[in-house]
Order: C-alpha cells, then sequence, then structure tokens
C-alpha cells in the first residue's frame, strides 16, 4: 500500500452547518469571508484536526518508535506507557509530555529531520484546503496567528511551514535544548486548560478568534472573544451548538 503524502487534497464541496442565532449554512467562500470580516488581530488555531485530518504527533509517535528515532529500550517502555493511556491510567498531558522527554539526550536537529520527513511522505492526513487560505489571508491582513497543539513542537514546526507560521508563533509540546540536545525539562504541554494559560503566559494579548476540533480546545474556544468549532467531535461540537460557537466541517469531512 503506497503511503499518503501529506498534501493540499481536492474534495468534494459541501455546505456547513453553524450554530448560533443565525443559523446560517456556509459554503467554504462563506465561512472565509465571515472570519476575514471580523477584522481579527490575534487568532489562535489548534492543528491535529483543525488545520489538517488525523493526530499528527499520535501518529509521528508510532511512527518514531518503529522508525529507531529513539532506542529499543525507549520505545519498548513508551508502547507499554501508551497502553496504559490508552487504558485510561495515564493522563492526556501526562502522556502528551512523556512523548516528548522520551527524546532526552538526542540532538534536536535529528528528531526535526525526522518530523519534517515524517510529515513529507508518510502522515496520512491531508491540510484543509480552506484553511490553509484562511490562515494566509488573515496573516495578509496582518493578524497575528498562533498555532496551539498538545503535539510535539517538532512535528507542529514541520507541519505549519505549509501555513506559513514561524516557530516563535508556535505554543506546543516543548522540552528545554541545551546545546543543541533535547533534555528531560518540560516547558509545556498545551492541553485543555493550559492552552489558554500558554496563551495567556506568552502571547499577552486577548485571543480575538480561536479555532479547534476537539473537547481538548474548549477552553480555548471559551477564552476567545470568538470560537470556532472545526471539524468537531461530537463532544465538541454539542457543546459548541450550545455555547453559541460556530461550527464549520471543512469539505469532505462529512
Amino acid at each position: 500500500m503506497s503511503i499518503a503524502r501529506f498534501c493540499v487534497r481536492t474534495l468534494s464541496s459541501r455546505d456547513m452547518e453553524t450554530s448560533g442565532a443565525a443559523g446560517l449554512h456556509f459554503t467554504k467562500q462563506q465561512f472565509i469571508d465571515h472570519v476575514l470580516g471580523l477584522g481579527l488581530r490575534v487568532a489562535a488555531f489548534d492543528c491535529d484536526g483543525t488545520l489538517w485530518s488525523g493526530d499528527a504527533g499520535e501518529t509521528f509517535f508510532r511512527w518514531e518508535l518503529k522508525e529507531g528515532v529513539v532506542s529499543a529500550e525507549v520505545a519498548q517502555a513508551m508502547r507499554a506507557r501508551y497502553l496504559e493511556y490508552k487504558a485510561g491510567k495515564v493522563s492526556e498531558d501526562d502522556m502528551c509530555g512523556e512523548m516528548v522527554t522520551m527524546h532526552r539526550g538526542i540532538s534536536e536537529a535529528v528528531i526535526m529531520r525526522a518530523a519534517s520527513d515524517f510529515m513529507a511522505h508518510s502522515f496520512p492526513g491531508h491540510i484543509f484546503p480552506e484553511m490553509r487560505d484562511l490562515v494566509r489571508r488573515l496573516d495578509a491582513q496582518g493578524c497575528e496567528i498562533w498555532a496551539v497543539s498538545s503535539s510535539n513542537e517538532w512535528v507542529i514546526r514541520a507541519g505549519m511551514k505549509h501555513f506559513g507560521i514561524p516557530p516563535e508563533r508556535i505554543l506546543a509540546a516543548k522540552v528545554d535544548v541545551a546545546d543543541g540536545i533535547v533534555t528531560g525539562r518540560l516547558v509545556r504541554v498545551p492541553s485543555g486548560p493550559g492552552k489558554p494559560k500558554a496563551l495567556r503566559e506568552v502571547v499577552g494579548k486577548k485571543i480575538e478568534a480561536a479555532f479547534g476540533n476537539s473537547r481538548w480546545d474548549a477552553d480555548m474556544l471559551a477564552d476567545a472573544a470568538n470560537g470556532f468549532a472545526v471539524n468537531p467531535n461530537p463532544d465538541l461540537e454539542a457543546a459548541a451548538r450550545k455555547r453559541g460557537w460556530t461550527v464549520y466541517f471543512p469539505e469532505g469531512t462529512r
């Protein structure tokens, strides 16, 4: 079976439904125009499931264990740890953090090359074209754009090259790096309440719009002036409709 490339894919057109009093049905262009019309100055985007399909952090984790990016001993321990996470014995924050700290002692350049190779050739997800267009057009309008993710910083940096978001505007699971070598000192894991917390600490400005797809993004959407549930999981969709956030399903997702 050939491995799908991380690229923009042309998908069949469908209208989508939004919540709120207006009850509008937007095409992708109407959605883009609606967001651009807000005149946003600061916006925050989740990545996995929001800007592209699939979970880059989780699939990179499985890929790098298989490819030998970390030692066999570390890989064995992390596979066991992941099974505990899936069984509900390890928290989301702890698992996301350990997926980063497991690289201690490895050159960051080596991990960055692996992440770039993975996103270019082995990630089975696809960019949502209208989300890439939206991000680029917001940037052209002068909006300060932040990418916020609980996935590791390296794979998000590789993915953000397609959106024009620089590394200094990325808040993802991160560890300290000393002399080019990854340490085990965790800096942040932006998940759940950790997302608006990271934005407050680093950005220091009111987030005028936030975009996310899962319950781990709900706190970020609630903290923003405008919440957008993009390609939402059922639990976030239900919360969005209750709170009056806009709900948007990219073309081809339903």
